[in-house]
């Protein structure tokens, strides 16, 4: 049954401090999309996955232990008030998913052993990752005209593209902020226009991105090496040089200023939760050791606020789906903290 209490009957009757409702909300909020300032958009999606499947019903994994959170944010006091609400996954997309990676896992096993590929499947696969670029363009750019802020929650680490072309045509000049274990440069790995290997070779493809700013990275190939260092646009924080950098007395705090320094106003944030230590996310697709404590990324994140820079959007992706509890608590926090310092950095522009 809908609730058609206005925004702020809802903040008046609803308790931060109970206990957390199981209400098929995010963290057990009261608000609608309708009533929501803040909109995170599932994707259930991991077809090009190309070590472990099963990221494609991370968000709804992530909606289901939300309730185990706290709704008090000492960076953002009454964060929850500016009204957040998580879209339940799409299940349409969510079965073109599972019906497409049993195909998808073939095709890579013929690469991987040098055996004949099968050129329909590809095709087939890389057709549907088009659909799904569309669709989340056109999700995200209804969303923005309607005046939400938008996160994105995966997924594999393919699914933002249609969202950054959205935010390419209304923010030309913004930059990326990514935390990954991951530099996502590869041109089509795998013969996948789309692949999740790719996704930050097919952002900066698009105009309106002038800065892509990686952090944690420690698992490349040189051809995307090379690319990083040959485009002006690309600035890499590799995971050793922050460790060496930390080992020789450099505070997280300098370390995370000279991050910061290299972007533009405009910021978007795309969250690969790989890029944390593993022991923090232990299922998801491909784990790297290595790689950011939980503070530490939050310091970062808190860090852009604080500079004065507005987050225009983000993403956070290749969460592991069921069964895995732990990381899906890891991952609704990070959600929420994203989601948050969003809709803070917002209103701090408007004031």
């Amino acid at each position: 049954m809908v609730n058609n209490n206005s925004k702020a009957e809802k903040i008046k009757n609803f308790d931060p401090n109970g206990v957390g409702l199981k209400n098929g909300h995010f963290i057990g909020l009261p608000f609608e999309e309708a009533d929501a300032s803040i909109v995170l958009l599932p994707v259930p999606w991991d077809v090009t996955v190309s070590y472990g499947a099963g990221t494609a019903t991370g968000a709804a994994n992530i909606l289901e232990g939300s309730p185990q959170l706290d709704l008090f944010d000492p960076d953002v006091p009454d964060a929850w008030k500016m009204g957040l609400f998580m879209r339940p996954p799409e299940e349409a997309w969510l079965r073109r998913s599972q019906e497409l990676r049993p195909g998808a896992a073939r095709y890579i096993e013929q690469l991987e052993e040098g055996r004949p590929v099968d050129q329909d499947t590809l095709q087939q696969i890389n057709s549907a990752c088009a659909e799904l670029k569309a669709w989340v363009k056109k999700e995200t750019t209804a969303l923005l005209e309607q005046g939400k802020a938008v996160g994105l929650v995966g997924g594999e680490h393919s699914v933002p593209l249609g969202f950054l072309e959205t935010l390419a045509e209304r923010h030309p000049g913004f930059g990326i902020l990514q935390i990954d274990a991951h530099m996502d440069l590869r041109e089509a790995y795998e013969g996948f226009t789309y692949s999740h290997a790719s996704i930050f070779y097919n952002a900066l493809q698009l105009e309106g991105v002038t800065q892509l700013t990686q952090v944690g990275i420690r698992d490349y190939c040189e051809a995307e090496y090379r690319l990083a260092q040959s485009d002006k646009r690309c600035t890499v924080f590799f995971n050793h040089d922050l460790q060496q950098q930390a080992f020789e007395g450099t505070s997280w705090g300098r370390l995370c200023q000279k991050i910061i320094s290299t972007l533009p106003q405009a910021v978007y944030i795309s969250f690969d939760i790989d890029g944390l230590l593993p022991e923090l996310c232990p299922n998801t697709g491909t784990p790297v050791p290595g790689g950011l404590t939980f503070d530490e990324a939050i310091f970062l994140l808190r860090q852009v606020v604080e500079s004065g820079r507005t987050i225009i959007g983000f993403d956070l992706c290749e969460t592991a789906g069921f069964p895995h509890e732990w990381d899906a608590n890891v991952g609704a926090r990070i959600l929420y903290k994203l989601a948050n310092l969003m809709g803070r950095s917002q209103q701090l522009k408007t004031t």
